[in-house]
């Protein structure tokens, strides 16, 4: 499936604060916890809990959050397919960012161990 320019475009301008509360209700969902969402997501981005909460009280867009971000040198270990794409082939390197956050989620939610999610080992 082929990343449209419009596609990457919408998810540019999506707030990451708009989405976060899906994040937390999937994992919640499943067993898991928020502060195991927030473990997830700063060992994607660098960040620490109080820059996590202040992305998310300013609204900025997915751009903006991974602008900021420090993604983790093991982040390309992060493969397969999320909401139809092919992670390592799409080319538009923040829609490849914000499926890499997603395939992180869905991990999370499916109960997998968090040392292969995190890329441990």
């Amino acid at each position: 499936m082929k990343v449209t320019a419009k596609h990457n475009e919408r998810i540019a301008k999506m707030t990451f604060a708009s989405v976060y509360p899906h994040y937390v209700n999937k994992v919640e969902k499943k067993g898991r916890t928020k502060d195991e969402l927030d473990t997830v997501i700063k060992w994607l981005t660098g960040f620490s809990d109080e820059k996590l909460q202040q992305l998310i009280d300013d609204k900025v867009t997915f751009k903006t959050f991974f602008e900021q971000a420090t993604l983790h040198p093991n982040t390309p270990l992060i493969k397969g397919v999320i909401c139809g794409y092919r992670i390592e082939e799409i080319d538009n390197p923040l829609t490849r960012q914000t499926r890499y956050m997603d395939k992180l989620v869905e991990e999370l939610a499916r109960g997998r161990k968090m040392d292969k999610i995190l890329r441990a080992g």
